[in-house]
């Protein structure tokens, strides 16, 4: 799944009248990126939640033939929080575990390595996210690394908008209509110590949250 419902709105005009994630890195919209290598892991069925100038999404990518992929979309009226888009999109995802990943971000990351270590959890795994080093807009972190279990212990990482997702995560614990990260601390907070939920790996390559204007900047340049 791809979560494209965001309005953008710290990306002041350039989102006036284009979706964030139909915005260029290189002149390739940043949706495409994930696309591209979504297909090259051989993942065939793509889910994409729109809202804000969602249209524009839906006639630029179609039904993602192009790109190797096919492409259901779970419409949002109004936009939901990440972890509501999700759950409003369970019905299209299935009962198994699914790749999730923000729109908004650029990273050189291969997602098979994200699908290879959560083959390797237990099976009770709820969730197995990539975190990164904190970059300078978000010093405090999310969530810590300790034998591949998330914590809430300091030092803390930032956690990459890539992840692993299982549909029970969302259908066991009542915080469903939330932020993402919100459910996923609540989860920690309460997961059994010789038997954790929430998973995670450090990846130190090329990320970046194209949040605001500057950062898109920043990597267009590079």
């Amino acid at each position: 799944m791809i979560l494209a419902a965001g309005m953008g709105s710290r990306m002041r005009h350039l989102t006036q009248h284009t979706p964030k994630a139909l915005l260029t890195v290189l002149n390739k919209p940043l949706i495409v990126y994930h696309l591209e290598k979504i297909a090259a892991c051989g993942i065939k069925n793509v889910v994409i939640n729109v809202s804000y100038l969602g249209e524009q999404i839906q006639s630029f990518l179609g039904d993602g033939h192009q790109f190797g992929t096919r492409i259901s979309y779970s419409v949002e009226p109004v936009p939901l929080e990440t972890a509501g888009g999700i759950v409003n999109a369970l019905q299209l995802l299935g009962e198994k575990p699914f790749l999730c990943i923000n729109a908004d971000v650029w990273t050189d990351f291969n997602f098979l390595h994200l699908i290879d270590h959560y083959q390797q959890l237990p099976e009770s795994a709820l969730a197995d996210l990539v975190l990164i080093n904190n970059p300078e807009h978000h010093l405090s972190g999310d969530f810590a690394i300790e034998n591949s279990t998330l914590t809430l212990l300091p030092p803390l990482l930032t956690f990459s908008g890539i992840s692993i997702l299982h549909p029970k995560l969302f259908t066991t614990f009542p915080d469903g209509s939330s932020r993402l990260g919100y459910l996923l601390r609540s989860v920690i907070e309460i997961q059994p110590k010789f038997s954790p939920l929430i998973y995670g790996l450090h990846y130190h390559g090329q990320w970046s949250d194209v949040g605001t204007p500057e950062r898109l900047m920043v990597l267009n340049a590079n």
